[in-house]
C-alpha cells in the first residue's frame, strides 16, 4: 500500500544535496515511486523529485496534462536550446510563484524504472519541458527560487494573475 509522504520545504538540507544515482530498479525503488505518485497527486502537483520527500536519490515522477504519467531514474538533460519566461511554483515552496527563464526545448535521458533500459524524452515549449528541468534541478540540489533576483521576486499565490494558481 502506498503512503503519502511529507513534502520537504525550502530550508530543509536534503533539498540542497546532490542526489545519488540509482544503480538498478528493484522492489525498494518501486515502493518509493509508488509513494511519490500518491504524494504528488495528493499535494496536488505535476511533478515530484525524491529529495522533496526526503530521499536523496535521482528519481522523478511527472504527470502533466496532455501527456502520459512517467517516472525516471537518473534523469539528465542531454540537450537544451532556446529560452522562455515561465511563471513557476514548487511544492517545496508553497504559496508562492516566480517568473524565471527555462529552456524552450529539452532532451532528457533516464532509466525506465521497470525495464532498467534507457529512455529519452523530448519536450518543446510546454509544461513538460518546464517540469523536466524543474525536477532535474531538484535532484541536483537546485530550487527554482535560485533563479530569482531575490526574495522580492517571489509572488504570493493570492497576488498571482488569474489562472496561475
Amino acid at each position: 500500500m502506498a503512503n503519502i509522504l511529507p513534502i520537504r520545504r525550502a530550508g530543509d538540507p536534503v533539498l540542497r544535496e546532490k542526489a545519488r544515482r540509482v544503480r538498478r530498479p528493484d522492489d525498494s525503488i518501486s515502493k518509493i515511486i509508488e509513494d511519490m505518485w500518491v504524494t504528488m497527486y495528493d499535494a496536488p502537483g505535476v511533478g515530484l523529485a525524491a529529495p522533496q520527500v526526503g530521499i536523496p536519490l535521482k528519481i522523478v515522477v511527472i504527470h502533466v496534462p496532455d501527456h502520459e504519467p512517467f517516472a525516471l531514474l537518473n534523469p539528465e538533460i542531454v540537450k537544451r536550446s532556446g529560452e522562455r519566461q515561465v511563471d513557476e511554483g514548487c511544492l517545496s515552496v508553497p504559496g508562492f510563484r516566480g517568473e524565471i527563464q527555462r529552456s524552450l526545448k529539452v532532451l532528457v535521458k533516464g532509466m525506465d524504472p521497470v525495464t532498467g533500459k534507457e529512455v529519452r524524452i523530448r519536450a518543446e515549449n510546454d509544461l513538460l519541458a518546464e517540469c523536466l528541468e524543474h525536477e532535474i534541478d531538484h535532484i541536483n540540489g537546485i530550487l527554482y527560487i535560485d533563479y530569482l533576483d531575490g526574495p522580492d521576486a517571489l509572488v504570493p499565490l493570492e497576488d498571482a494573475p488569474e489562472g496561475q494558481e
